[in-house]
């Protein structure tokens, strides 16, 4: 189901410039501004665009509000309808972050429904230390069906699937129970559970979600690039050969949570670390702006998120020149990775390794391409049965 997907993950408040903190303004029309980037995001090679938090929330969207309601620094339900109409025009599906886990601590489930949020002590119970943000009882049956019918809500609304944040927080039946019954009025569904270590067959399994989120792979990329140790690589390669078996894994080397790739390696590996993602199995996407080679830094501390969840230009003909080469390199291996989609479903084997030097096959049926990864002078080739690719 997955073989041809590759998304373009955004986050709308930041991107779109939104403010975060404090008062928020008058209500905007910014959804509309993602117009001016659609067509950008077909000619990068994607078909899908992953959306964060667009709901009504206090602050960053992941303390929601109201899960049926567009957030007023972002616009409204016309244009929500105008999104999915231009993106369906693009053959561009659309799939939404839903943070099912917690709440704001001002929600109304909070406040006037107590009997839908877990407890501890008498008082509402807050996720993770995060006293703004109050957990949901996932053991009350009306949670489940108040969580279907949110999914179905913007299902029928035209998108194809949803991004479940901290799906590791949540107990893998709610999951279940929730999917049979979204699935049986929309059996293609697509569930990303974000799972950020642990037993990830066993959670797909018990969860029934379609992919999960492979913070291992992308940790193996990052770091072996960064300190020359291929050996980690290698090793990430083989255990994402063992997940792979089981489903296909949802793969990244950036998101709204983490440190720039383009930062934590710089910019000439970067390049490298985009065709390493793309020839590997499993389902990829692309976080917005790092196509271009944006940095920042993620940080444990108030606002620590605002350097990788930047404003976009109005437009893509505003971005800098100094990241037309890495948007090169991004085109070009998602062009490999769309010429090739077999690899979504592929088997991996590591053929060579040492900390400098990785080389890896990757095989579906006849099928094949093998991929030289070299620190000592970097670069990466790509090379499969019928053409090859790679930076130089």
């Amino acid at each position: 189901m997955l073989e041809h997907d590759i998304w373009w993950q955004v986050y709308p408040l930041g991107a779109l410039g939104a403010p975060i903190r404090g008062d928020h303004g008058a209500p905007a029309h910014r959804l509309r501004d993602l117009d001016a980037w659609l067509d950008y995001v077909v000619e990068l090679g994607c078909n899908g665009i992953l959306l964060n938090p667009i709901f009504e929330s206090v602050s960053h969207g992941y303390d929601t509000l109201d899960h049926y309601k567009i957030d007023g620094r972002l616009g409204d339900d016309a244009d929500f309808d105008h999104l999915i109409a231009e993106c369906r025009a693009r053959g561009l599906q659309v799939i939404l972050d839903g943070v099912f886990n917690h709440v704001a601590r001002t929600h109304p489930m909070v406040t006037e429904q107590p009997g839908l949020v877990a407890f501890d002590g008498g008082r509402p119970r807050a996720w993770e230390g995060h006293d703004s943000l109050v957990e949901l009882d996932h053991a009350n049956p009306l949670v489940v069906d108040l969580v279907a019918d949110i999914m179905l809500h913007w299902l029928r609304r035209g998108i194809s699937g949803w991004r479940l944040d901290v799906a590791y927080a949540v107990p893998a039946a709610f999951w279940r129970d929730v999917t049979a019954t979204v699935r049986g009025e929309f059996p293609e569904a697509i569930f990303i559970g974000e799972v950020i270590h642990g037993d990830y067959a066993r959670f797909i399994e018990e969860s029934t979600l379609t992919t999960l989120t492979q913070y291992e792979l992308w940790k193996g990329i990052w770091s072996s690039l960064k300190e020359e140790n291929l050996w980690e690589l290698a090793h990430a390669i083989v255990r994402h050969n063992d997940f792979c078996r089981g489903f296909t894994p949802q793969t990244f080397i950036g998101n709204h949570d983490v440190t720039r790739i383009a930062t934590l390696v710089g910019p000439e590996l970067a390049r490298i670390a985009v065709y390493i993602l793309m020839s590997l199995p499993g389902v990829p996407s692309v976080y917005y702006g790092d196509e271009q080679g944006f940095a920042g830094t993620k940080r444990e501390q108030s606002g620590g998120d605002d350097e990788v969840r930047p404003a976009l230009p109005a437009t893509p003909a505003e971005f800098s020149r100094l990241g037309a080469a890495t948007y090169a390199d991004y085109r070009g291996a998602i062009a490999f990775r769309r010429r090739h989609p077999w690899l979504a479903g592929a088997e991996v084997e590591v053929l060579h390794k040492d900390n400098l030097c990785l080389l890896y096959r990757v095989t579906a049926g006849d099928r094949w391409c093998e991929v030289r990864v070299d620190l000592a002078h970097p670069s990466i080739s790509v090379v499969a049965d019928d053409e090859a690719t790679g930076t130089r």
